[in-house]
């Protein structure tokens, strides 16, 4: 892998690493509550599979541009256009989320990049199948990480001390 490969995989971390300098004092306690959820990973949890995916993601946009010849021309624009969109919706999502602490708009935003993600998948698939298949475990973290945010969001609008809405049996 030559030394763009190693840009390309870095590339990915720079928005996390700016939004943990301004809110790492923060984090500790993202996922804790009055209803904590028991199957809510620890924030350094979160920050190590993150880094992974990020990486990975990283890797497979780098086959991406290598197999479209390199360097920046039309071919390259759809799909690293694509893949730039879903890496800033993916840090907007990390400020949202730690700086914010907005889990409504968090989840909005998770919403979106889900199926940015997809398309991401659906245009690198023709390009290299590695790439389109890199991307499979980052939907999955997606999934998860959704999973977490609607429920603290749900959490958020009835707190505790107030009675859940129940459903009406017909």
């Amino acid at each position: 892998m030559r030394l763009q490969g190693a840009i390309f995989v870095l590339l990915p971390h720079l928005g996390p690493i700016l939004v943990w300098l301004f809110t790492r004092d923060h984090m500790s306690g993202w996922c804790e509550g009055p209803r904590m959820l028991s199957w809510c990973p620890f924030y350094k949890v979160l920050l190590l599979v993150q880094t992974a995916i990020y990486s990975v993601v990283g890797y497979a946009s780098y086959l991406v541009w290598n197999d479209l010849g390199g360097g920046l021309g039309w071919p390259l624009a759809l799909p690293l256009g694509l893949y730039a969109v879903q890496l800033t919706i993916s840090w907007t999502v990390l400020v949202v989320f730690f700086t914010v602490h907005n889990p409504g708009l968090a989840l909005l935003h998770l919403l979106l990049l889900f199926g940015l993600v997809v398309s991401t998948a659906l245009i690198w698939h023709p390009i290299n199948k590695l790439a389109a298949l890199l991307l499979l475990p980052y939907l999955a973290w997606l999934t998860v990480t959704s999973a977490l945010t609607y429920h603290l969001w749900r959490d958020s609008l009835y707190p505790v001390h107030q009675p859940q809405p129940t459903e009406k049996s017909d």
